[in-house]
């Protein structure tokens, strides 16, 4: 069992929780879908980002006991369980992404630091740091294509593909989860200026934002 000390940053409390998008929300509007949207931007708040360090066959034992799904087998790979709601990706040769649920990220990492017991890793919690937005509808590809400098046309970037890249000039972790559906990973310090380019780039598709 891991020596390391660690506590529940989200424990049950009654206290208020503001997601990365409020202050955007509040105060740059948020155009509502209608029939005409052919995107549509919604923020997944809250959820459960572990980045993870190690090699990657002692992690991917952990993590499939753990979440019941493997590492990504190649790089730039994304893996979900069947609900969707549960993914790991590849960042780097020794480093992952797991996005779980609003309130399971202690859990998963305590479950993890004990099936990990004395091998080498490293696991940190960055939920606070970062919040996840997804685009979906005819017109995303092409949104993206206007604002990032990675080839996201779908013969290139595939269904089960997630990369790092620049998004007008701040940073963004790219996934294509499905095939209507890509997830933009953004840091809360860049939150508000991505959502605000989103609105901008997708003015001419009528993009819609979903709360």
């Amino acid at each position: 069992m891991s020596k390391v000390a660690t506590f529940d940053t989200r424990a049950e409390a009654d206290l208020p929780v503001a997601t990365p998008m409020a202050f955007s929300l509040a105060h740059s509007g948020a155009p509502a879908v209608t029939p005409q949207s052919r995107v549509v931007l919604r923020e997944r708040p809250l959820q459960g980002h572990l980045i993870l360090r190690g090699g990657a066959i002692v992690l991917d034992e952990a993590v499939r006991k753990v979440l019941g799904i493997n590492l990504p087998g190649e790089p730039q790979g994304l893996t979900l369980d069947d609900s969707g709601q549960r993914s790991v990706q590849w960042l780097s040769p020794d480093e992952w992404l797991v996005i779980v649920p609003d309130g399971e990220a202690f859990e998963l990492e305590t479950a993890l630091r004990h099936e990990l017991a004395d091998a080498h890793y490293a696991i940190s919690d960055v939920s606070g740091g970062q919040t996840l937005l997804e685009l979906e509808g005819e017109g995303a590809t092409e949104v993206l294509m206007k604002s990032v400098i990675y080839d996201v046309h779908p013969s290139h970037f595939k269904v089960g593909k997630g990369v790092t890249t620049v998004f007008a000039k701040a940073t963004v972790i790219l996934r294509r989860p499905s095939d209507t559906r890509w997830e933009l990973v953004v840091r809360r310090s860049f939150a508000d200026y991505t959502y605000r380019w989103l609105l901008d780039a997708g003015d001419e598709f009528a993009i819609g934002v979903e709360r």
